[in-house]
């Protein structure tokens, strides 16, 4: 690379306020997708792309191809451990890349997947998690399309990871952008917070809190279809996964420019996850989902877009949370069950690493 074109990289611009941040090193709060995930992509990431870098920062890039609206995504995989309560890494690599195109308002039509194998895998486990990546994608309605495999050595990898990458289609009419979000809009998520988190976290550490909490990994393409079908003008749609419900309403309240104000006895939390969290010292608003989507729409069409949702199963628990205020520009605060208010921070990294 020509000395005009090396990209600089300034670590004194990060502002994260963990010590990490005087850190030359990755470390794993870089891929929690708050604070340092952020920071890593702003100043890393695309001053080292320069010029090829072209894209909106979101789970899901939409552009047209021949008068066609396209979205493409693409995510990977590094769960610990690969099964976990309700789920797998092969069906979590396909409903999370479906669940991004969603967010967009495509509906998914093809998927890549590429498997990286750490040396020594028992072929059994291998084969399981390739029949649960086959199913997740025969319920969704992709097709998989092309692939990769590559082999690293023992002790270099954690059994199986993987990366998957989507197309969908977007109709036209559809404009679902996280810069959407109005004051007056209703928050609504589709159910109960914070289950995919626990599930893994009481499968790792061996934990047992009197009832099996099990993860909401699901595929919500046809959730996102019922929606779109009421004719409402959708604002925004994200999946909370890493970060949470927290991370995911600072980033849309920021790209936005408006407040979000929850009332917490509203929340959907059931009572095993906030039982497991106060054990473990963990916030539900900061646990990660990975069947559950939040979405901003109109208060006048609230009704009808929860009407559609609690007719499908996967939604069947959709409530309001909060809504898009004109105070506290970017910021998320919540209305204790005391009466009082606190500020929901973005999350710097992540409670819980490696959870998708």
């Amino acid at each position: 690379m020509p000395a005009e074109e090396t990209a600089v990289v300034d670590l004194s611009a990060w502002v994260c306020p963990l010590p990490l941040r005087d850190s030359p090193n990755i470390v794993m709060g870089h891929g929690g997708g708050g604070a340092m995930s952020a920071e890593l992509i702003e100043h890393l990431f695309l001053p080292s792309f320069g010029s090829a870098a072209d894209a909106e920062l979101g789970d899901s890039a939409v552009f047209d191809v021949g008068g066609v609206r396209l979205a493409f995504s693409t995510d990977s995989y590094v769960v610990k451990p690969m099964v976990f309560p309700g789920g797998t890494i092969g069906d979590l690599a396909v409903n999370g890349t479906v669940n991004d195109l969603a967010m967009a308002g495509a509906q998914p039509l093809v998927m890549s997947t590429a498997f990286i194998l750490e040396e020594g895998t028992a072929l059994t486990d291998i084969a399981g998690i390739a029949k649960a990546l086959g199913e997740a994608a025969h319920v969704a309605g992709v097709r998989l399309v092309t692939g990769d495999t590559k082999v690293v050595d023992a002790g270099h990898g954690d059994g199986v990871f993987i990366n998957t990458a989507g197309i969908g289609i977007v109709a036209d009419g559809v404009n679902i952008n996280p810069t959407r979000a109005q004051v007056g809009d209703v928050v609504i998520v589709s159910g109960d917070i914070g289950v995919h988190g626990v599930a893994v976290m009481s499968c790792r550490e061996g934990l047992e809190f009197g009832t099996e909490v099990r993860s909401d990994c699901a595929a919500l393409n046809g959730v996102v279809a019922d929606m779109i079908a009421t004719g409402v003008d959708i604002h925004v749609l994200r999946d909370p996964t890493r970060g949470g419900v927290a991370a995911t309403l600072n980033e849309i309240a920021q790209a936005s420019n408006i407040g979000v104000a929850l009332v917490e006895r509203d929340l959907p939390i059931p009572a095993d996850v906030r039982d497991a969290c106060g054990l473990l010292g963990l916030d539900p608003l900061y646990v990660a989902n990975e069947g559950k989507l939040i979405a901003f729409v109109p208060r006048d069409d609230a009704d009808r877009i929860l009407e559609a949702m609690r007719g499908n199963s996967l939604s069947a628990g959709a409530a309001v949370i909060g809504e898009c205020v004109a105070e506290h520009r970017g910021m998320v605060v919540a209305r204790t069950a005391l009466g009082g208010n606190r500020v929901v921070d973005l999350p710097a990294g992540e409670q819980l690493p490696r959870i998708c």
